[in-house]
């Protein structure tokens, strides 16, 4: 049987569908990391993945374990060199969220005198500007979701992003597939309402007529997921 964090693994390994043979790379936690090896184990095989600092694994290692197999050196300017050629499809986090997909990492509260310093914008316009980017959210809230981001670290669809996926959170996904680059949402996790992320986002979100069930993984896929992660780290990264 699976759980929310399972699904929550396969709906953002689902971001990776399509993307043939290009760097997938997970940021922040174990359930980016988690889909972007099960991508490429079971219905993207193409994909590229990393150690999580400069080697190309030929296979897929289990969180926490080294590859076996090492296909290439991936030093910093090389890693550049991919972000700067599209070569490379990100999935980050955000501490806010607007409805174009404009994100911050940067600080929380007024650009003059912030409440709270994150992380600095770090690579997130070069990210955003040149690449596929995706995004995962363990805490869908008002809080991350929000009318107006107090400082843009990622560019949204108004501001010239180059192709933004999918937002993936612990209640629902996400995308941008309007007419007007707003937030979407795609499909909720099984034991989600509608209503329950409407209610967690500061903003108006369109709405579908019949939204679906986000799916679960597949037998094949949960062998796969207890194989790269045994101890469940995944579990201690979704929120309930």
């Amino acid at each position: 049987m699976s759980g929310r964090a399972d699904v929550c693994v396969v709906a953002c390994a689902e971001a990776f569908r399509g993307d043939g043979e290009i760097l997938a790379a997970g940021i922040g936690g174990a359930v980016t990391v988690l889909a972007a090896r099960l991508a490429r184990l079971t219905f993207e095989p193409d994909l590229l993945t990393h150690d999580g600092t400069c080697l190309l694994t030929g296979d897929v290692p289990a969180l926490g374990e080294a590859p076996e197999v090492v296909e290439g050196w991936l030093p910093f300017r090389e890693h550049l060199w991919l972000v700067l050629n599209g070569r490379r499809h990100v999935m980050l986090g955000a501490s806010q969220i607007d409805r174009y997909g404009n994100t911050n990492i940067s600080c929380i509260g007024d650009w003059a005198r912030p409440k709270a310093q994150l992380l600095g914008v770090r690579g997130a316009p070069g990210n955003t500007r040149c690449d596929p980017t995706s995004y995962w959210i363990p805490r869908h809230s008002p809080r991350v979701f929000v009318p107006e981001v107090d400082m843009v670290s990622g560019l949204g669809t108004d501001r010239g992003a180059f192709a933004l996926r999918r937002v993936v959170t612990n209640l629902a996904v996400l995308d941008f597939g309007t007419p007007d680059g707003s937030m979407r949402l795609v499909s909720v996790h099984p034991g989600v309402s509608v209503d329950e992320v409407v209610a967690a986002t500061g903003f108006d979100l369109d709405i579908p007529p019949d939204v679906p069930r986000t799916r679960e993984p597949s037998d094949e896929e949960l062998l796969v997921l207890d194989r790269l992660d045994p101890a469940r780290s995944r579990d201690r990264e979704v929120a309930a």
